[in-house]
């Protein structure tokens, strides 16, 4: 069954008093809509939370905060194919959450000041 889409958002919808009250304090429908962020700032975040959405990268972050790392190192931690962690590298790199520096023949990894944000305010480094 596919839903109708509404032709204006005028039209006055069926609600319970108490969501009716609420909405009507906050402007109706379009003082909801413009109190919404806008739809790029939803897109970061979304993409923030897909590289967010994986026990690979998670442990990679974590990696990353007790000190900075080539990709051999990280890679015989993690026991992965070399394919295997540079897709995991570039979604962390993508969604800001690291960064790589060359250092001669090397890559060293390292977490953005936005990766150490994000890490610390979601996982708990003191548990092992």
């Amino acid at each position: 069954m596919v839903a109708k889409k509404r032709e204006s958002v005028e039209e006055p919808l069926p609600l319970p008093q108490e969501v009716a009250e609420a909405l009507e304090r906050c402007g109706g429908i379009m003082g909801l809509t413009g109190s919404l962020p806008r739809d790029e700032a939803l897109e970061r975040e979304s993409a923030l939370y897909r590289a967010l959405a994986d026990p690979i990268r998670l442990k990679i972050l974590v990696m990353l905060a007790i000190q900075p790392l080539c990709v051999c190192v990280i890679r015989v931690v993690l026991g992965i194919s070399d394919s295997k962690l540079s897709y995991h590298l570039g979604v962390l790199k993508r969604a800001g959450l690291i960064a790589g520096e060359a250092q001669g023949n090397w890559i060293i990894y390292s977490l953005t000041e936005m990766g150490r944000r994000v890490l610390g305010r979601r996982i708990d480094l003191g548990e092992g």
